[in-house]
């Protein structure tokens, strides 16, 4: 396993402020942002829509499940679309997509039926464009550090404006309806658009006329195929899952904590923002203070034990405690910047769009499985049993998944499929010497 990309200075500390000094790095950006905002917001007021419409909790809920539930369909039958097609074509009308649902959304003849469906149009259009977003960051950024630093940022992005997002939308309610509120989403993502069609440059497609001759469907199954085949990038796909799977438990069932040890509304706020928090902060320093190798030998001890502290539950911790732990829970994921690092070296190119559309997908499905295994699990158990069962047994598959990544790297180092990965070999030497 890397403890950094083959690079000519692997030592070398770049920074986030570096990212934008690339002139096609800061519509990518603030498009990326808008998009997310634009999500964020439209969920909340369709939510709210839809109980003003039907009086039902079902429903409601209902609606923000719609988000999660298509991601598996959506990035894993049309990742192929990801390095089929241009990348600047796929992300504008990606955009353009979600902008005419939301404003559907809007039109008041529109049943409730109708408005889920668009709901889960737009998540089924999620996973590409991240997918093919991310991809696109090696266009612009180059294939070296800066395009992991490129990839964390987005991410760190990405949970800051789920927070942010959720409260602007709070705030926009308290003074337009619903409707009015999902208007303001449709702008959001016509200005992506534009900014994407503008601001990046038209580049080709990865796949060849060639390879890309079979049809949509075929292309996205064989890229999840060609990644699950190989046994490192198998492992490593894994690791990005296998943690996310567990770490959601706390956050799910956070309500029924929250009323377990009496806390107060605001404290369960308190209780929700701690993890996120606590990542934000962790990614950003080892982005920024720590150099690739060291972000590399981060990986194994920041995965390894990055659930333990879920182990505490059995204790009831009061909520100082509890926001305490979900901090350091938390900043555990700073592992995954020197996760990327090791799978873009081990990616292959033409494999790139499918390869991180599958993984955007599988982590948001693998969210949602959990979430609802958490509370399954808490109609029968403690919620504090259920919660610590979670950190250990989560931790024991973590750990049995990291000895299969060591064996898989010494397998490509001196197995058959050495020649085919050469040049990333380098970057792989570095784990074995460890």
């Amino acid at each position: 396993m890397p403890d950094g990309p083959s690079t000519p200075a692997p030592a070398k500390r770049i920074g986030y402020l570096a990212l934008f000094r690339v002139r096609e790095f800061r519509p990518l950006f603030l498009a990326h942002l808008l998009s997310l905002l634009g999500v964020a917001v439209s969920e909340i007021a369709l939510t709210v829509l839809v109980y003003e419409l039907t009086s039902s909790p079902f429903l409601s809920a209902l609606t923000f499940a719609l988000g999660l539930l298509p991601y598996l369909l959506g990035g894993t039958l049309l990742s192929g679309i990801a390095d089929r097609y241009p990348a600047r074509r796929v992300l504008v009308v990606c955009d353009l997509i979600c902008a005419v649902c939301v404003a559907v959304m809007v039109w008041p003849g529109t049943p409730v039926a109708g408005l889920l469906a668009l709901r889960c149009l737009v998540a089924a259009v999620a996973p590409v464009f991240a997918g093919t977003r991310m991809a696109t960051l090696a266009d612009i950024l180059g294939d070296g550090d800066l395009y992991i630093l490129g990839r964390s940022l987005l991410r760190i992005v990405s949970q800051s404006s789920v927070l942010i997002g959720f409260g602007a939308g709070g705030l926009l309610l308290a003074v337009v309806s619903p409707r009015g509120a999902i208007a303001v989403t449709a702008g959001t993502f016509l200005c992506s658009a534009l900014l994407l069609r503008f601001g990046t440059r038209k580049r080709p497609a990865r796949l060849t006329s060639k390879e890309g001759g079979s049809s949509l469907l075929r292309d996205s199954l064989d890229g999840a195929r060609l990644v699950f085949r190989d046994r490192l990038l198998r492992a490593q796909m894994l690791l990005f899952w296998m943690p996310a799977f567990f770490v959601v438990t706390p956050e799910a069932l956070s309500a029924a904590y929250a009323d377990r040890i009496g806390a107060s509304a605001a404290a369960l706020g308190l209780i929700m923002c701690g993890m996120p928090v606590g990542h934000i902060a962790a990614e950003l320093y080892a982005g920024s203070a720590l150099s690739p190798r060291a972000r590399s030998r981060l990986v194994f001890p920041a995965v390894s034990l990055g659930l333990v502290p879920l182990v505490a539950y059995l204790a009831v911790p009061g909520m100082a405690w509890t926001v305490v732990l979900q901090v350091l829970v938390g900043m555990s994921g700073a592992y995954i910047i020197g996760l990327d690092q090791w799978f873009v070296e081990a990616l292959p190119e033409e494999l790139r769009g499918r390869a991180t559309t599958l993984q955007t997908a599988g982590l948001m499905t693998v969210q949602g499985l959990g979430m609802a295994l958490a509370g399954l699990a808490a109609e029968f158990v403690p919620v504090q049993l259920v919660v610590a069962g979670a950190g250990a047994i989560g931790t024991l598959c973590t750990l049995l998944l990291v000895g299969e990544l060591r064996r898989a790297t010494v397998r490509r180092n001196t197995g058959p499929e050495r020649t085919r990965t050469e040049p990333r070999d380098k970057a792989d030497q570095h784990m074995t010497d460890r």
